[in-house]
């Protein structure tokens, strides 16, 4: 553990709007007290009314920031988002991988909110391949559960098979998010390692706001793990700070708008 802060690292795409990718990691870092440092894998223009450019960054530009940071300052914890690209998977992969960090989280990103896609095909694969085997913890959404593994998640029901199905893949835990299921009154999802399975519950939400979600949620489990949490209470302390940030989310520009990262200091 650093001297100073916990050091939590951010390996994702930037979002000009500020509500997702990097810029919702690093913010959600600062409010669970960690140091956040950053690997951008790719820039988008990018606003509460969609995507509108994707401009990858080079592999080996990925390799020389996450050698910097790792290699100097440390990671007790990471987090995967967006990974464009089967090239962009495998040197971060080979980074994690090279610098030892065992407590990844992988949210494994395929479109935004407003379903605009956000990797190429190839990608998919690699992130099965390459990436999930390194998780502590991954993060899909329901439709991340199909893209992954082609498993249909229609009820709380399908949940179990779901997480099966991803764990098969290789991570050590694998968290299946179910906020949208039609047959459950609380935002449920679903944790497990194989052998321990818990629920974790939170308030379902009419909220408008909610772009950054995904992404603040593994960011928040990620700066849990770093403080030293156990992956449980990490998840579930993640799950109240992401309840909170879309109860209090922002009506900014003309679509969905972010979600409050600082609701606890903006909240009376």
């Amino acid at each position: 553990m650093s001297a100073v802060l916990p050091r939590a690292l951010t390996i994702a795409g930037s979002d000009s709007g500020g509500g997702a990718g990097i810029q919702a990691d690093l913010k959600t870092f600062t409010e669970l007290d960690t140091f956040g440092m950053s690997v951008i894998v790719a820039l988008t223009a990018q606003n509460t009314l969609g995507v509108h450019g994707v401009h990858e960054v080079p592999p080996e530009f990925v390799t020389a920031q996450l050698d910097a940071v790792a290699g100097d300052i440390g990671v007790d914890a990471a987090k995967t988002g967006m990974l464009a690209s089967a090239a962009l998977i495998d040197v971060v992969a080979d980074g994690v991988a090279r610098h030892g960090i065992a407590r990844l989280v992988v949210d494994p990103v395929c479109a935004s909110k407003h379903g605009d896609a956000l990797v190429r095909p190839d990608a998919i694969d690699a992130l099965k391949r390459r990436i999930l085997p390194l998780a502590e913890v991954a993060t899909p959404n329901l439709g991340e559960v199909a893209a992954l593994t082609g498993v249909q998640v229609r009820g709380a029901d399908d949940l179990p098979a779901a997480a099966e199905a991803v764990l098969a893949l290789g991570p050590r835990w694998v968290l299946v998010k179910g906020g949208h299921l039609p047959d459950v009154v609380d935002a449920v999802d679903l944790l497990t390692d194989g052998s321990t399975t818990v629920e974790v519950r939170g308030e379902r939400s009419a909220a408008a706001h909610t772009h950054g979600t995904g992404c603040t949620l593994a960011a928040a489990i990620a700066a849990h793990r770093a403080l030293g949490l156990d992956v449980v209470d990490a998840v579930r302390a993640a799950k109240e700070y992401v309840t909170g940030a879309i109860r209090h989310g922002l009506a900014l520009g003309g679509g969905i708008g972010p979600v409050d990262h600082g609701w606890r200091r903006h909240s009376p």
